[in-house]
């Protein structure tokens, strides 16, 4: 028995189906084949920008108090550049006999940066001054710097007269004129020597400010008021040809009150700008406490202190210490210093120490272990190149370029005390 055939209705459902299936996947090919040219050909038609940055916050604005860190990747900054040496003009004064004594620490202090002006007074002859002035310049560095000079026309100096303070303000302005630009002024005698080296001061001082003055004083006078103060005297050097003693007047004057006066060793470390004050100022104040100690007794020790300490442009620059290490005797004077004082004399932290023996074995010893100099040699600095052993300064360097040594430090220790201690204010220009 043969099937019936199919029925039309069941033949064309079935075709119905299989085209509505296939006509859904066929359109989603064809919009994702369209929406991607699309896009392709946006992306060749726009032009290109750059990609967006972001700016972080400062980091000032995130921690204000804080300095921004370096990142390990980032180079180490460069160090702070030291500065400028400073310049220091040295007036080395003598007298009879005195030469070998000078050249010996003119050799000990002696910095191309420097100045140097040597006073021999007229207590020594003249052939002698000659013979120093022929020695200076037979030494082929002083000539070739230029900066070491001998005063021809000498003075008499008297220690306990006023005619030390005329020798001293005039080997200044002589200073005041020379080429070069220095910024302490040191005033040392023959019995004087150094306990660091150059490069040990001017690395120390080319840290402080350039108006600083270094002087011991005090404003109590004491048995000085009686003794030294109001007795009258005549300084023979101030008008006398030929060395005399000193006259000394029966009465006695009252202290000033116009200013106060104050005393202390004759040694300071004085600015530029307070010499240039004392010689060339329009204030009239150095000329009249030079008047009033023209016949007072050892006046050197009153003049610069008075000074420092009645001017209100300087008595803030004023530290009370000299940076010269002394002793003193019962009767207040200084006491020759020796062997048996090297160790009070490196705890001390001076650059200075005085008074000395000629050639006492001490000296020696200081150029030995502290300067490392031999004899008729300079100190050796940062500005000889030569080969150590013999004399390193045969060959000359940057003057600029400095090598200090233990002296600087000990020198430091003792400024750094003198500034940080709590006193440093108290002590300025204290009447008594």
């Amino acid at each position: 028995m043969q099937e019936p055939p199919a029925s039309p209705t069941t033949t064309t459902t079935t075709t119905t189906t299989t085209t509505t299936a296939t006509i859904p996947t066929k359109l989603y090919l064809l919009l994702s084949t369209s929406l991607f040219s699309l896009l392709f050909i946006l992306s060749l038609s726009m032009p290109h920008q750059p990609p967006s940055t972001y700016n972080p916050p400062s980091p000032s604005s995130l921690f204000p108090t804080h300095q921004p860190h370096r990142l390990l990747s980032d180079p180490p900054p460069d160090p702070p550049s030291p500065p400028t040496p400073p310049s220091i003009a040295y007036l080395i004064s003598g007298s009879n006999n005195d030469s070998g004594r000078i050249l010996r620490l003119l050799s000990s202090i002696y910095h191309p940066r420097n100045q140097y002006l040597i006073h021999l007074d007229r207590s020594a002859k003249q052939a002698e001054r000659d013979a120093l002035a022929l020695a200076v310049q037979s030494v082929p560095l002083y000539r070739a710097a230029q900066n070491v000079n001998v005063i021809g026309k000498a003075d008499f100096v008297y220690p306990r007269g006023s005619s030390s303070i005329s020798a001293t303000l005039h080997g200044a302005s002589i200073l005041l004129r020379l080429p070069g630009k220095w910024d302490w002024f040191i005033n040392l005698s023959a019995a004087d020597y150094p306990l660091v080296t150059q490069d040990d001061l001017l690395h120390i001082l080319a840290y402080l400010p350039r108006d600083l003055n270094f002087v011991n004083h005090t404003g109590y006078i004491g048995w000085r008021e009686s003794r030294k103060l109001k007795p009258i005297i005549v300084d023979p050097g101030l008008y006398l040809v030929e060395k005399s003693e000193l006259f000394y007047a029966t009465q006695k004057r009252g202290l000033p009150d116009a200013y106060r006066l104050f005393t202390g060793p004759p040694s300071a470390i004085l600015s530029r700008k307070f010499m240039e004050f004392c010689i060339l100022g329009t204030d009239n104040l150095p000329r009249t406490v030079l008047m009033y100690l023209a016949n007072t007794a050892s006046a050197q020790s009153v003049y610069f202190p008075t000074l420092l300490c009645n001017s209100r442009q300087f008595y803030r620059t004023i530290i009370n210490h000299s940076l010269q290490y002394s002793i003193v005797d019962n009767k207040q004077e200084p006491r020759p210093l020796s062997s048996n004082d090297f160790d009070d004399l490196m705890e001390s932290g001076a650059g200075f120490a005085s008074p000395f023996l000629p050639d006492d074995p001490v000296l020696g010893r200081i150029d030995q272990e502290v300067l490392s100099r031999n004899p008729g040699n300079p100190v050796p600095g940062g500005w000889c190149l030569g080969e150590p052993g013999n004399d390193t300064c045969t060959i000359w360097g940057d003057a600029d370029v400095l090598r200090p040594g233990p002296g600087a430090r000990r020198i430091e220790k003792h400024i750094t005390g003198l500034l940080s201690n709590g006193t440093f204010r108290s002590r300025q220009c204290v009447p008594e």
